[in-house]
């Protein structure tokens, strides 16, 4: 991969936000490979197609480019809020490619990658509709919160300007796809349940200091633990009165899908 962008394509716009577009989407498709198949490259489509900038030619899986010239926080803003909902729910989200590049340099700085099958609702932040004097007065846009996406699912493609292998970034892809056989009504409390269990483990791991270097923090939790969580999902699904219960099913079905060891009763596992 090129972390080099041809900086050269701006020089025929005016518009920051057009010369950014065209450099970035240039980039992406003379670099950009498929995480979900073995093909080297992966389609440029045309511009203003709906939702989508690249398509494989050998599987078919769709992808968006979302750049931008700060780095990636915990926040990305995204395009219509109705229509992101609609595709999560719907399962039509196509997978996303985050980008932070240099703008003095045009260099790719770092590439995250989250597939299709990982954007729980939590994840959509609406915000407010657009005043009335604006010209498109009352629309509303969204921001994605990536701190609601599990870590899993956080694919790491470039970071501090250095390209990971295809062959890691594909084991990645593989390892959470599992996830795309959950049903889209359910998928949604799998993923904010794994993204619990993997928060609680990382803070676990970084306030116990280990006995020696060598040493690891468990990576083991109980039910009980779990349960300490029951307000958050309580705010993030209003509807349901038996939270625990269905933690209990989540944990389950993470374990069904090898993301969870299942350690002992009520015991479990990140692998």
């Amino acid at each position: 991969m090129n972390l080099s962008m041809p900086g050269k394509l701006a020089t025929d716009y005016t518009s920051g936000s057009q010369r950014a577009g065209k450099v970035t989407e240039a980039w992406g498709a003379d670099n950009f490979y498929c995480p979900n198949c073995s093909s080297p490259k992966l389609d440029w489509l045309k511009p203003n197609t709906k939702a989508n900038d690249y398509c494989c030619p050998k599987c078919g899986f769709w992808y968006q480019l979302k750049s931008q010239k700060t780095r990636i926080g915990n926040s990305i803003t995204d395009g219509a809020y109705g229509a992101m909902m609609e595709a999560i729910r719907n399962d039509r989200t196509p997978n996303f490619f985050f980008l932070h590049y240099d703008l003095a340099s045009w260099r790719v700085k770092s590439l995250l990658l989250v597939p299709s099958f990982a954007f729980p609702e939590s994840a959509i932040i609406k915000r407010k509709p657009l005043a009335v004097t604006a010209r498109r007065a009352g629309w509303i846009g969204c921001n994605i919160a990536l701190g609601r996406i599990p870590l899993e699912a956080r694919i790491v493609v470039v970071a501090d300007n250095r390209a990971v292998s295809e062959r890691e970034v594909r084991a990645q892809y593989k390892r959470v796809k599992p996830l795309e056989q959950i049903p889209v009504k359910e998928r949604g409390w799998t993923l904010d349940v794994l993204n619990i269990v993997r928060r609680m483990v990382e803070e676990r791991r970084s306030a116990i200091k280990p006995a020696r270097e060598d040493a690891r923090p468990t990576n083991e939790f109980a039910n009980e633990n779990v349960y300490e969580f029951v307000r958050e999902l309580e705010r993030l699904h209003p509807g349901n009165r038996h939270i625990k219960d269905k933690i209990r099913q989540q944990l389950q079905k993470l374990r069904d899908h090898h993301l969870l060891v299942h350690a002992g009763r009520n015991c479990w596992r990140l692998p």
